[in-house]
């Protein structure tokens, strides 16, 4: 019987540990295409499942990771043959079923994206969940009316994934970015990925004093949520639009509806876990031409599968920046 390496999670009496071992892959989910998984990589849920945080999980063991890309080693749908390149991110892969921790995967055919032209395997998962939802943000802002010449951008946590691909983004599409972050060493790998002007997250943390500020950003992305959302909130310019992505600082939102109805702005909820198929292929096709490889590569890190269980630690601390690539063959 053939066997695969993978990183397994167990759970006894409430706690989740996690060990590299070899699996039957007869023990993989049902699907119709089986993936020779190349690389992963490392997101804020993966680190959240690996420490067995938030309830993602309900039954172990269980394979995490939440990103994979690789080749086809095995197909019963027509969509796909075996030696395609491969993407899938989400889907709640490595969430309710085995991800792409392990040598070999096994999804449903629609859950797949072909590898565009001009990327490998390993520069998608450079990108991976994070770079995918900053397209699907930067997409959505510009469905709702932003262009280049509105005035500044504002992306918080701005040297994590999200925040870091998002920069390299707007900035080849002739965006002022400006970088909220509560760590000014990482300035100047800020300011190399394209951000033009910097701003201290602990002014965006307090809590909102009053309905409006004074108008300040023509679009956000926001990664971070809580009492950093409502104060962007308050910033935006008239009929603006803030890309919500992510909850890093907390799940509430103390605001106000009063930008609403004042100033007409929009807040855009992302989700790039059940994206549909066509804005999935259209925000890969798009990543492809619009984010700048050379400033991927300089924020990347490649470590081997037995580093993930103490990145993942890290990456809940903030500690991670850009983005790290899983090697599967290492």
């Amino acid at each position: 019987m053939s066997e695969i390496k993978a990183l397994v999670l167990t759970e006894v009496e409430g706690k989740v540990t996690a060990r590299i071992d070899r699996v039957a892959e007869s023990a993989l989910p049902s699907g119709d295409v089986t993936v020779a998984v190349e690389y992963s990589t490392l997101n804020y849920k993966d680190g959240l499942i690996l420490n067995g945080l938030g309830r993602l999980v309900r039954k172990y063991p269980h394979v995490p990771g939440v990103d994979f890309a690789g080749t086809v080693d095995a197909s019963d749908s027509p969509a796909w043959q075996r030696g395609d390149k491969v993407i899938l991110t989400g889907w709640r892969v490595g969430e309710v079923q085995w991800g792409g921790y392990a040598e070999k995967a096994r999804v449903k055919a629609s859950q797949l994206v072909k590898l565009p032209d001009g990327l490998t395997t390993k520069r998608a998962m450079a990108i991976g969940t994070a770079g995918f939802t900053s397209m699907l943000s930067v997409m959505a802002l510009e469905d709702h009316g932003l262009k280049p010449d509105h005035g500044e951008v504002l992306v918080t946590g701005a040297a994590g994934g999200v925040g870091s691909v998002a920069i390299a983004i707007l900035a080849k599409l002739g965006y002022g970015v400006t970088a909220a972050t509560g760590r000014p060493e990482q300035h100047d790998y800020l300011r190399g990925l394209g951000a033009n002007a910097f701003l201290d997250r602990a002014e965006l943390a307090k809590p909102v004093a009053r309905p409006l500020d004074s108008e300040r950003w023509a679009g956000a992305i926001d990664t971070v949520g809580s009492t950093t959302l409502a104060t962007v909130l308050t910033q935006l310019k008239y009929g603006s639009s803030v890309a919500a992505c992510g909850l890093a600082g907390g799940n509430d939102l103390p605001a106000s509806v009063v930008p609403f109805l004042l100033r007409g702005i929009n807040l855009l909820g992302m989700d790039s876990v059940m994206c549909p198929p066509d804005r999935r292929r259209a925000a890969w096709t798009r990543l492809a031409r619009d984010l700048p490889v050379e400033k991927i590569d300089a924020l990347t890190e490649t470590v081997p599968l037995g580093a993930v269980v103490e990145l993942s630690k890290k990456i809940l601390k903030g500690g991670i920046r850009g983005r790290v690539v899983v090697d599967l063959g290492a």
